[in-house]
């Protein structure tokens, strides 16, 4: 019963934060709402909830996974997926297509161990830090939003990004010193 509780208090709390951020990479509502409902499920699954040490991480965590696995499915079959009409009757390619990002498995799993280490550098911060730089850089609201919900002067908030984007360079400068030389 209370795992039952948890989970519907991090529905509420984390919902409609989640649903902003799938929305912005999703063509719609429905498209959101599914993905959503797959990290809903994943989170469902957890046996201990109470052992994640950062939800707020790990829900992100599997959003983003959710969405690149997501995205991998979608990817056309064929050239005339990339293709629509005009009111002319002309044929034209959408822009997708000179953008498409075809990964291979190495990227993938490169994507993958970037977002891991983000993530265990994150939970290497201090709370205060790691909720702006979350709440700013991954869910996109602004100062201003994050003020408001959070009390803080906006300069206190911008400090606090600061300070993590700082210990987010140096842990990262090393992921990226072992692939310029890998």
């Amino acid at each position: 019963m209370a795992q039952r509780q948890n989970i519907l208090q991090i529905v509420r709390g984390y919902g409609q934060r989640l649903f902003g951020f799938i929305r912005q990479r999703v063509p719609n509502d429905a498209d959101a709402e599914d993905v959503l409902q797959d990290v809903w499920f994943q989170l469902s699954q957890l046996v201990d909830v109470e052992s994640v040490e950062n939800i707020g991480a790990w829900l992100f965590r599997v959003t983003r996974n959710k969405l690149t696995d997501r995205s991998r499915k979608r990817l056309p079959e064929n050239l005339d997926d990339f293709a629509y009409e005009d009111e002319d009757g002309e044929t034209h390619f959408a822009g997708d297509l000179l953008l498409a990002d075809f990964v291979t498995p190495e990227d993938e799993y490169l994507r993958g161990l970037f977002w891991d280490t983000l993530f265990a550098a994150l939970d290497e911060l201090p709370e205060n830090q790691r909720n702006v730089f979350i709440w700013n850089e991954l869910e996109d609201q602004t100062f201003q939003q994050i003020a408001d919900r959070t009390g803080d002067n906006i300069k206190t908030l911008i400090s606090r990004k600061r300070y993590a984007v700082q210990h987010l360079r140096r842990r990262l400068e090393d992921f990226y010193q072992e692939l310029i030389n890998y």
